[in-house]
C-alpha cells in the first residue's frame, strides 16, 4: 500500500485539516500518516481557538514517520508560524521527500486567520521551491502574487508568476469565482479544468480534501495532470455535477 503524510492542523469538527486528509487518503486506498502542526477548536461556523505544537515536537513527529514508514507523497496544509515552516522545510530536504503538495492555507472558509504573515513568507521562500505543486484558491493566489485576479487571464498571469518564481507547478483554484469553478494548472503550459459552480453550502474542508486527493494519486504513481483530474472528479462527485478538462499548450 502506498503511503501519504499529511502535515497540517487538526480540525475538531472533522471536516477539514488532518481529519479530512485521513478520510480522503482512506477513500483513495493509501495509508495515511500525520504530523500535526496545531490543534484547533473549530466547526463549520468558525475557529474559536488555536494551539500550536512546538517546533521541537513537530520535528519529532516528522522524524518518527520518515525513519520508519517513508511517505510516497506529502501534503502540507496549515502552518501557522515561521518556526514550524522552517522545521518542515529542513526535514523535507533532509529526507529528500517527493511528491509534495502544498495547500497554502491562510484563512479558513469561515474567515479565521490560520497562518501568520511571517509564516506565509517562510513557506513561500523555503517550501515552495522544493514542492511538486501548490494549490492556492483565488484569494491566496492574489496574496502570494500581489496581483488582482478578476478574469481567466489574471489567473494565468498569477499562476505563471508563482510557478516561474518558485520553480513549481501551480493549481489556481477558481472556486471563489462568482460565475464558475474553473481551475487552472500551470506547469510550463496552461491546463484548464472546467466546471460549473455547484450550489452546495457545505464547502468546509474542500481545499484539504482536494490537495490530499492529489497527493494520494501522486503516491500511486499517476502524473500530475491525471492526479488533479481524478482528485477534482472525486471532490465534484461529492458536491454535484461533473466537469471537463482543457489543455492549451500555446497560451
Amino acid at each position: 500500500m502506498k503511503t501519504v503524510l499529511s502535515i497540517a492542523g487538526s480540525d475538531s469538527s472533522g471536516g477539514a485539516g488532518i481529519q479530512a486528509d485521513l478520510k480522503t487518503m482512506t477513500m483513495h486506498g493509501v495509508y495515511g500518516m500525520t504530523a500535526i502542526t496545531a490543534l484547533t477548536a473549530q466547526n463549520t461556523m468558525g475557529v474559536t481557538a488555536v494551539m500550536e505544537v512546538t517546533p521541537e515536537f513537530l520535528r519529532q513527529q516528522l522524524d518518527a514517520v520518515f525513519q520508519d514508514i517513508r511517505p510516497d507523497a506529502v501534503k502540507i496544509g496549515m502552518v501557522s508560524s515561521p518556526e514550524l515552516a522552517e522545521v518542515i522545510a529542513s526535514c523535507l530536504r533532509e529526507y529528500q521527500a517527493e511528491n509534495i503538495v502544498v495547500d497554502p492555507v491562510m484563512v479558513a472558509t469561515s474567515g479565521a486567520q490560520l497562518s501568520k504573515d511571517t509564516a506565509i513568507a517562510r513557506i513561500r521562500d523555503e517550501i515552495f521551491p522544493i514542492v511538486t505543486v501548490i494549490t492556492p484558491n483565488i484569494p491566496e493566489a492574489e496574496a502570494l502574487s500581489s496581483m488582482k485576479i478578476r478574469s481567466e487571464s489574471d489567473m494565468e498571469q498569477a499562476a505563471r508568476y508563482l510557478g516561474d518564481t518558485y520553480g513549481t507547478a501551480v493549481l489556481c483554484k477558481g472556486g471563489h469565482s462568482v460565475l464558475d469553478a474553473n481551475d487552472l494548472l500551470y506547469a510550463g503550459q496552461y491546463i484548464w479544468f472546467r466546471g460549473e459552480r455547484i450550489a452546495n453550502p457545505n464547502t468546509h474542508g474542500t481545499g484539504c480534501t482536494l490537495s490530499s486527493a492529489i497527493a494520494s494519486n501522486l503516491a500511486k504513481g499517476l502524473p500530475l495532470e491525471e492526479s488533479i483530474r481524478q482528485a477534482k472528479e472525486y471532490l465534484s462527485a461529492a458536491l454535484g455535477p461533473c466537469w471537463i478538462s482543457e489543455k492549451d499548450p500555446d497560451r
